[in-house]
């Protein structure tokens, strides 16, 4: 199996209520290390860039004044196969569709405010986490 990394944001809905600590717990128990984390304020224009790729999308303006409506924590997860093992942790879009124990059935409040967002790919996820962080850090361990 390959050790990789994947990126993570807990997101506005998710800081908001203060459940970021449960929801680490959460990544950790899956057998993921965060070697890298940090709370931002992300801009207008990190959102818009971020999710460049809906913006063709109807839901794309609401998407992004979310993502700016309050603090987001960005993160570094590593792990044997982070990519999949993460977005099985954080489980459906919708948590109404989400397996029991995942992240969004425990915490999303709907399908637009559902708590975190994960890389679905190794390209996507060596460019998401090069948008929020330098390599120096993250610290591998």
């Amino acid at each position: 199996m390959a050790l990789e990394r994947t990126f993570s944001i807990l997101k506005p809905d998710a800081t908001q209520r203060n459940v970021t600590g449960a929801i680490n717990a959460l990544i950790e128990a899956a057998g993921l290390k965060i070697v890298a984390q940090k709370r931002i304020q992300m801009s207008l224009g990190e959102a818009r860039r971020f999710y460049a790729v809906h913006k063709e999308r109807p839901f794309f303006g609401e998407l992004v004044d979310f993502m700016v409506s309050a603090p987001v924590v960005v993160q570094v997860l590593e792990g044997e196969n982070a990519i999949a093992k993460y977005r099985e942790v954080m489980g459906a879009t919708n948590p109404a569709q989400a397996a029991d124990g995942t992240i969004r059935k425990q915490f999303a409040l709907s399908v637009g405010e559902n708590s975190v967002h994960g890389s679905d790919s190794a390209d996507n996820a060596k460019l998401e986490i090069a948008q929020f962080f330098s390599e120096n850090e993250i610290i591998s361990g």
